[in-house]
């Protein structure tokens, strides 16, 4: 069953205090062990993947329940404790360029663990692609800028990542889970937070989309020359394309340069056999694939789906009911298991105290 939530996640900067980081450590270290033993690695996974859960995890931590802050100092704290012996999970990634070598930080697991060299790459491309899709194919103007994968042994993975919208301040945090979904381009994750939901969004991962992604792919595959005549030229300057037009040509108010166009004709030499293929394509992102989308839904009357995959907000919805429900018996269990493991945990009983108190100021 997918879980879906939103939560609001103005922009906080700074960072907690070594005291409290230290804390955060600690009391993360000793929940996630409770749980893992009481539910298993998988169960766990799943509860990093719900943003109820996930919410409720970083107020237990110490950390303000509606901030940014929640998702890298949480996971900056799992990525202390998480012990890939004791715990049998790890986590790669990171914040910045931390992210970048999370395919070196799956390797790693993957060592550990004993994978084969197939399940290491199969992870790596989970990761790229989730990346990407969020970054690139789900065009909600929010920029990621943390990238966080977890690996159990078993081999189960989740990815928890973060985008910024640099205008109004405010975050968005994916969810995804490997067993949550059936493709990766077909209504993927196990949720999207955030308190901003915007009118029109370009979501190229919506099942709504998959004609335009196969006629994107065609496209390139029959030689992104004849793109131009699509695109008004900025510098009014003509092309022996604009000689040959037809009367009656859908036209797009924007353009691509000629470096652009080279990207797409490298894609062309390689010829990409499905979208997933296409978009992890070096050179291959946002632009382009909007431009890819635009041509689809004008030219070949394909449209992508423009539905910001959000589905509500604590604050502007949800709780009311509109425009979709709270669903309490998630949202109570994932508190339950919280408090449960936070009672259970190995941890000084005045810490015990105050976590379950963080708890009960969230809920309140």
């Amino acid at each position: 069953m997918s879980r879906t939530g939103v939560v609001n996640l103005p922009l906080h900067g700074g960072h907690p205090p070594k005291w409290l980081f230290t804390r955060m450590v600690d009391l993360s270290g000793a929940i996630t062990e409770v749980i893992v033993e009481e539910y298993g690695q998988k169960e766990f996974l799943h509860r990093i993947s719900n943003p109820y859960w996930f919410q409720a995890f970083s107020c237990v931590l110490g950390f303000d329940w509606h901030s940014s802050g929640t998702t890298t100092t949480t996971l900056g704290a799992l990525k202390h404790s998480l012990d890939s012996e004791k715990h049998g999970i790890y986590l790669s990634g990171g914040k910045g360029g931390k992210s970048r070598k999370t395919p070196a930080g799956i390797k790693r697991a993957g060592e550990i663990f004993g994978f084969k060299d197939s399940k290491i790459e199969e992870m790596v491309n989970a990761s790229k692609l989730t990346a990407k899709i969020d970054n690139s194919c789900i065009q909600d103007s929010y920029t990621l800028y943390q990238h966080n994968f977890f690996v159990t042994e078993k081999g189960d993975w989740a990815v928890v990542q973060q985008g910024l919208n640099a205008e109004n301040k405010y975050a968005r945090r994916y969810h995804w889970m490997s067993d949550g979904f059936d493709e990766f381009l077909e209504d993927p994750h196990s949720g999207i937070s955030c308190d901003m939901k915007n009118n029109k969004a370009l979501n190229m991962a919506d099942k709504e989309s998959k004609e335009a992604q196969k006629i994107s792919v065609d496209l390139i595959n029959d030689n992104p020359a004849h793109l131009r005549q699509f695109f008004k030229r900025k510098d009014n300057q003509m092309l022996l394309t604009d000689f040959t037009m037809p009367k009656h040509h859908p036209v797009l108010d924007s353009d691509l340069s000629d470096k652009e166009y080279e990207v797409l004709r490298a894609a062309w030499e390689i010829q990409p056999e499905n979208y997933e293929e296409l978009i992890l394509l070096q050179g291959i992102g946002p632009k382009k694939i909007r431009a890819l989308a635009l041509i689809s839904d004008l030219v070949y009357g394909e449209p992508a789906s423009w539905e910001d995959p959000v589905k509500y907000s604590f604050t502007h919805g949800g709780k009311d009911g509109f425009p979709y429900p709270v669903d309490r018996e998630v949202y109570d269990n994932s508190i339950n298991t919280i408090k449960e493991a936070v009672e259970e945990a190995k941890i000084k009983k005045d810490e015990k105290l105050k976590a379950i108190k963080r708890l009960e100021d969230f809920l309140n």
